[in-house]
């Protein structure tokens, strides 16, 4: 498994034609092993299926093989103690490898539900081309793992997304007279600071502090001497579990009404939170599983970001779909690397957890 893991690192899948070049190598070590798989391809990304198993509920683990871009040494795995370095070490070619294994030593004749291994290449661009595609031809199941890095901690909640792009309008007038105008980046600015008390900013959850407000992009102004007339501002918003999308807009909007402020908006991009609870029975038996399986209390927590488990949690009302994969740190960064022994209880819990009662 690790030495898979160290084979997939080196692909150099940062591209779309690397990812594919890392399915396919996925596809035929899998063949090589005696699996069934079928290789799909939507307008040129690919991706693999393989089921295994009997009954009438369906476990899916899913996981992608492409990567963010790296420097050139990153694509050499280097181990060294219980780490294993290089890009896509965490995020999460070791979830993938482990799953892969898993998927070998299953025993279907031991299993009482359907495990389905889905591997993608292009989540790290959206997934929509991919598991989202998958989701739409039919492939989805009962309960979701996609294998992202999580500490082997349980991310069985994520926030939802909002953008919410605004312009704010003001009166152009000479810069050396910026009392006949109005500055539209004073505009903003005011609405800005104003956010921070509106009430759905004051809202936590069991799992979430508050929801995020992130101001990531702001254009204004072309001249030193004349009062900005226009200032376009966009925000992400990730709001909690429980948190209404429209009522977040609506008070976005009335806060400008009620600071007198002349804006447009254009709310897009909006992404479900995902709720799982704990209750769920899916939940309850992994959380036997990682006890079984590592002596630890397993931990619950609410994920910050989004994943390819929103596409399949839309077909069941947000629920049984989360992440749940092995440790390691900095992934995105220089210094990626997963811990070997992790990855190892990671494909124990995934095989405990499949043949569970």
């Amino acid at each position: 498994m690790i030495k898979l893991l160290k084979e997939l690192i080196k692909i150099q899948s940062d591209t779309k034609e690397g990812a594919n070049e890392a399915l396919l190598f996925c596809a035929d070590w899998l063949k090589a092993k005696g699996e069934t798989v079928t290789v799909h391809d939507n307008k040129g990304y690919m991706m693999l299926t393989a089921a295994k198993g009997q009954g009438t509920e369906t476990i899916v683990w899913n996981g992608h093989v492409d990567v963010v871009p790296g420097h050139e040494e990153q694509f050499v795995p280097m181990e060294e103690q219980d780490r294993l370095y290089g890009r896509g070490s965490a995020d999460m070619k070791a979830g993938v490898a482990a799953m892969m294994q898993a998927f070998v030593e299953l025993d279907s004749s031991s299993s009482n539900r359907i495990v389905q291994l889905h591997i993608v290449t292009d989540e790290e661009i959206g997934g929509r081309n991919t598991s989202k595609w998958l989701v739409e031809q039919g492939f989805h199941g009962d309960f979701v793992i996609c294998g992202e890095p999580t500490g082997l901690k349980v991310g069985l909640q994520s926030k939802g997304i909002l953008r919410m792009d605004m312009t704010f309008k003001g009166k152009p007038a000479h810069g050396s007279r910026p009392w006949e105008g109005i500055n539209a980046i004073e505009s903003a600015m005011k609405f800005h600071m104003a956010i921070a008390d509106l009430p759905f900013r004051k809202e936590s959850t069991e799992y979430y502090e508050q929801p995020s407000v992130n101001l990531p992009i702001i254009k204004a102004g072309e001249r030193y001497n004349v009062v900005p007339e226009i200032c376009e501002m966009s925000y992400d918003i990730r709001f909690m579990p429980g948190q209404d999308k429209d009522e977040i807009v609506r008070q976005l909007v009335d806060l400008a009404d009620t600071l007198h402020l002349d804006m447009d908006y254009k709310a897009s991009g909006s992404t479900p939170a995902l709720t799982t609870t704990k209750e769920n029975p899916f939940i309850q038996s992994l959380q036997k599983a990682i006890l079984e399986t590592t002596e630890q209390e397993p931990i619950l927590f609410g994920q910050h970001g989004a994943a390819d488990t929103r596409y399949y949690a839309a077909v069941t009302g947000g629920e049984g779909a989360i992440e749940f994969g092995p440790s390691g740190d900095d992934w995105h960064g220089n210094a990626e690397y997963v811990l070997i022994s992790s990855v190892h209880s990671y494909k124990e819990i995934l095989l405990a957890h499949a043949q569970s009662e």
